[in-house]
């Protein structure tokens, strides 16, 4: 009998080896693979994370209910890094070396995913990130799903240099003091200086995680307005900050006809908690809208609503929203899905180069494609206007598809740099 079942062990084992887990150690027994949940559930980006955590389960539930990646079902672990940019490091690690998870799904700012990264290059596992961010980056063990500058940022500020957006000659660039809105505003000032905007056109403001007075800024943004040429804001503000950042917009009556301002990071889900009625025509800049009509639209915001019902997630079951890091989240697990598929494999190496050429009708309706090379996604862009309702009316969009540019050329010496990452290394597992 004990030699039967050595012979049945061995046999799994050999298996598991033939399929590429049983070198790397991620399946804890054949027919489940756990994957990693990476996302803030708690803190000053609990309001933008946590639909994402959900969004990655709801997109599990639907990958196991019909038969799992390669006939084993998924098992979520789902950690909170708290807002705490140190924290999400050890998470990290945590998962991938104590939960063994084949990848990771997870962080929002850009400070979370440069205090991770180094962690998943060290141990050579796989990181999907879901959010727009600065570029100047690119990573052998990272996919981006959400945009580079020039498929949200640079096309923003075009739009509110046009006519149809304004003429605006006078820029505010407003962010949160972190890496994310720096370098993005280190891009734009190079960018609005090439188009001729003087130095003295362009103000820079800061403020950390967390601030909720705007009093200050706002009439400070107004006076800056008053000095005779047309004014747009670009806002980079993250978290819960953007809650009273448009309540005092609405306050003092900054009306978009006067300043316009446009988002990089405020979607639906940020706009939940916010009279909506006096920022009419303010503006965002993705990759998606809630409110783009698509047949793939219509069945994903569907589909979210039942599960958010069905989960009693708060906010959501009564009132249910989608957004555009919700879609690169969603896109990136079935991207994932689908390069195990083809690789036949769980190996990181075998998985990323699978990933070259992906693709997968998004939400959107338009046909995403994971670059061949560069790690980042092709994105059509979407420039929506707020609606009373907290909704966006789309009121410009590129042709098709824009492929991501993770090395801006508004800053020098990146026209040197590759469009690829580095060599996958050896698995150090």
């Amino acid at each position: 009998m004990k030699r039967r079942n050595f012979v049945k062990q061995l046999a799994l084992s050999a298996a598991i080896a033939a399929i590429g887990l049983g070198s790397t150690g991620i399946l804890a027994q054949a027919k489940t693979v756990k994957v990693g949940v990476l996302h803030s559930l708690s803190g000053t980006m609990a309001i933008s994370e946590t639909v994402l955590k959900d969004t990655v389960l709801m997109a599990i539930d639907e990958i196991n209910a019909k038969g799992g990646v390669m006939g084993m079902k998924i098992e979520p672990v789902v950690v909170d890094p708290a807002s705490n940019w140190p924290l999400f490091a050890e998470k990290a690690r945590q998962l991938i070396t104590q939960d063994k998870v084949a990848v990771t799904f997870g962080c929002w700012t850009s400070v979370s995913r440069k205090s991770v990264l180094p962690v998943f290059e060290e141990l050579n596992s796989l990181l999907f990130y879901p959010v727009q961010y600065e570029g100047e980056e690119i990573s052998r063990n990272v996919f981006y799903t959400g945009a580079a500058p020039n498929q949200q940022a640079i096309p923003a500020v075009e739009y509110l240099m046009s006519k149809d957006g304004g003429t605006a000659k006078r820029w505010v660039l407003l962010g949160t003091d972190y890496v994310y809105p720096r370098t993005t505003n280190k891009i734009l000032r190079a960018f609005l200086k090439s188009k001729g905007v003087a130095d003295a056109d362009i103000v820079e403001e800061y403020t950390p995680f967390g601030h909720s007075d705007y009093q200050t800024i706002i009439a400070k943004i107004k006076k800056f307005a008053s000095e005779g040429k047309k004014t747009a804001v670009v806002s980079t503000i993250n978290g819960d900050s953007n809650v009273p950042f448009y309540k005092e917009l609405g306050n003092q009556g900054l009306k978009a006809t006067d300043v316009p301002v446009v988002a990089f990071s405020v979607g639906e889900e940020e706009l939940r908690g916010v009279d909506t009625k006096p920022l009419v025509g303010h503006l965002a800049a993705w990759n998606y809208f809630m409110s783009i009509k698509a047949p793939a639209n219509d069945a994903f915001t569907k589909k979210w609503a039942a599960y958010a019902k069905a989960k009693n997630i708060a906010g959501h079951k009564d009132k249910p929203l989608t957004n555009d890091p919700m879609e690169a989240t969603y896109i990136g697990i079935y991207m994932w899905k689908q390069a195990v598929e083809k690789a036949k494999s769980f190996d990181v190496a075998k998985v990323s180069a699978a990933m070259g050429g992906q693709t997968f009708t998004a939400p959107s309706g338009i046909t995403s494609t994971m670059d061949a090379k560069n790690h980042h996604l092709h994105k059509a862009v979407f420039i929506g206007e707020i609606k009373a309702d907290g909704q966006f009316n789309v009121v410009w969009k590129t042709k098709g598809p824009v492929k991501a540019a993770p090395w801006s050329p508004f800053i020098a010496g990146n026209d040197k740099k590759k469009d690829e990452p580095a060599l996958m290394a050896e698995n150090k597992k």
